[in-house]
């Protein structure tokens, strides 16, 4: 199966800070995968392990069963494409339309690929109105939508977005939801960071808890958040929803807002007596 392997990667800096050890991880093709834990857990360098911008120190990354030690990143960059958390730190041309058609045009595509990737790009990212614009004249929500559609026009089989909702409305966040069915229907394997539980547990169904550099924990996300071990060693914030299901009495393992409120209206119904 095509899939994305960490084994045993440990990456360490020139000045021997460790930032990730012995990172062990499989990732098939078609799964949302959320990386959770606290700012200096190791999670932007493990994704930057699968990128290519970082080589493991020690240990081996595979894409597609492929070792990518020896390969450069603008060879892994054909099969992972990576949104960065900070939309400043990617754009760079006089308008949106150049930023999306440069490394197309770059990688001297045809002419009508090139159209056509750029107006799937453009649809699923709803930032028709702003391709005149210069990047850094667009409101920091839709330039990082700009920056996703860099991506998505690449048409790669892997995508990992480092804080997608960070900056984003609600409306946003929606889109981002969208999106990311849109993608797996495609079979596009999706990898997140992101500090924002609610949007993990509603889009993603594998979480990977990391802490001290290291992964604690990988399971689905009921498990994760439930698991008081794992959210106190990870430091995150469990979803608001399981907290108000307890507050309210329920003691159920409940993080998504249907559950909570399927439950709230059964406990509501009143009893008959059936003769």
């Amino acid at each position: 199966m095509k899939s994305i392997v960490l084994k045993d990667a440990t990456f360490i800096y020139p000045n021997d800070h460790i930032a990730n050890e012995e990172l062990n991880l499989k990732i098939n093709r078609g799964e949302r995968v959320a990386i959770v834990g606290q700012n200096g857990a190791g999670k932007t360098t493990a994704v930057k392990l699968i990128n290519g911008l970082n080589k493991p120190t020690h240990g081996d990354v595979f894409i597609d069963g492929k070792n990518t030690k020896d390969k450069t990143v603008a060879q892994i960059s054909a099969y992972v494409g990576y949104v960065f958390q900070n939309p400043d730190d990617q754009v760079f041309n006089n308008s949106v339309e150049d930023e999306i058609e440069y490394t197309l045009r770059y990688l001297k595509l045809p002419s009508e690929e090139i159209e056509r990737r750029v107006k799937r790009a453009v649809e699923l990212t709803g930032i028709e109105d702003f391709l005149d614009m210069k990047p850094f004249d667009v409101p920091f929500a839709i330039r990082k939508f700009v920056t996703i559609a860099v991506i998505l026009a690449l048409e790669t089989p892997y995508l990992i977005l480092d804080e997608p909702t960070a900056g984003q409305d609600l409306k946003g966040i929606n889109k981002l939801s969208k999106l990311l069915d849109v993608l797996e229907e495609e079979e596009k394997t999706v990898i997140t960071i992101s500090h924002d539980m609610e949007f993990v547990a509603d889009n993603f169904t594998r979480v990977v808890a990391m802490a001290n550099k290291k992964i604690i924990a990988d399971d689905i996300p009921r498990n994760i958040f439930w698991n008081e071990s794992v959210v106190a060693a990870s430091k995150i914030k469990k979803p608001e929803i399981g907290e108000l299901a307890k507050e309210v009495g329920i003691e159920e393992k409940i993080i998504y807002r249907d559950e909570l409120v399927n439950k709230i209206s059964c406990s509501s119904k009143p009893h008959t007596n059936i003769k």
